[in-house]
């Protein structure tokens, strides 16, 4: 297969590196409602087993994958029932081997079995305490805390596996720890969390209770900076951060606390191109990046090809 390289990195977290390269491997997906076609997707997420798990957000429906982009299964049809969606736009692994989708304009979770079974639900449309305006993301903690992004209150819930409420923290605005329409979320273990304040073109993170440690990115198109960035995703480790830098029609990768390490794509839909990509997702191993290509109707897959040198 020919690969294009999209990216160099020499230095990591400051200290010099053999390079590595981030190399375009692959893609599936096209316009439609058919098996394995899309509808602007918007969100992506890799289980345990490899298998990639697609929000299909048009389509009112979660497909699934192998990881190389074979068709599995889907589940989902439009409306309000069990297991029905209304524009879902995120996809997160749970602990237990269970599936949350951020159900956006129904303004709840929902839970399934891998095969996408349902399981449960929390939410409804208001601004108390698990109630939602738009749940944008969601993401799954390894002890098993699911966060979920709350868009238009400004603000993360956090939740136990079942949606019994915990806390929440967030107000509208540009300050530490405010935000003005988050569009995405993940968790490193069960420690740090990583928020992506969409219109404030920042990422912001936290404590596990939503204690502000950090932020970095500004408006612009320059390296480390974002416009309307969306989806997020971090290797196990923590010292790895991709961003899906929306309107920028790229992703960038950063430290742990926000140091500008590489950025891939430019607008278009050839092979590493990209239309308005709104979500990222590693594979366990952390040497497979897909990306979620919105207006392309597809997904993208990218690989590391230097083994001995972490991505």
């Amino acid at each position: 297969m020919k690969r294009a390289v999209v990216i160099i990195l020499g230095v990591a977290l400051g200290v010099a590196s053999a390079p590595g390269e981030w190399v375009y491997e692959g893609q599936w997906g096209s316009q439609g409602a058919g098996s394995g076609q899309f509808d602007r997707p918007g969100g992506v997420a890799v289980l345990p087993g490899g298998n990639v798990y697609v929000a299909d957000t048009f389509n009112n429906r979660i497909q699934y994958f192998t990881a190389e982009g074979s068709y599995v299964g889907a589940w989902g049809t439009p409306g309000g029932g069990n297991g029905q969606f209304d524009r879902p736009c995120d996809v997160a692994p749970g602990a237990s081997g269970t599936v949350y989708v951020a159900d956006t304009f129904n303004d709840r979770i929902q839970y399934f079995t891998a095969t996408g079974s349902f399981v449960g639900k929390w939410g409804s449309y208001g601004n108390g305490e698990g109630q939602f305006y738009r749940a944008r993301a969601v993401a799954a903690a390894g002890n098993g805390t699911v966060y979920a992004v709350d868009a238009f209150n400004s603000r993360v819930q956090y939740f136990t596996a079942t949606g019994s409420f915990l806390g929440k923290w967030g107000s509208r605005g540009s300050g530490d720890g405010q935000f003005i329409d988050p569009d995405g979320v993940a968790v490193v273990g069960n420690r740090v969390v990583y928020v992506v304040d969409e219109l404030n073109h920042r990422v912001q993170y936290f404590t596990a209770s939503g204690s502000f440690l950090g932020k970095w990115g500004s408006r612009g198109s320059g390296d480390g900076e974002l416009l309307s960035p969306n989806g997020i995703a971090i290797n196990e480790a923590g010292d790895r951060v991709y961003v899906a830098d929306e309107l920028n029609h790229r992703v960038q990768y950063f430290t742990g606390s926000g140091s500008f390490l590489g950025k891939w794509g430019s607008r278009g839909s050839g092979d590493g191109q990209f239309m308005y990509p709104t979500d990222v997702a590693l594979n366990s191993a952390g040497d497979r990046l897909y990306v979620v290509d919105t207006l392309n109707h597809r997904i993208q897959y990218f690989k590391w090809i230097n083994p001995a040198v972490a991505p």
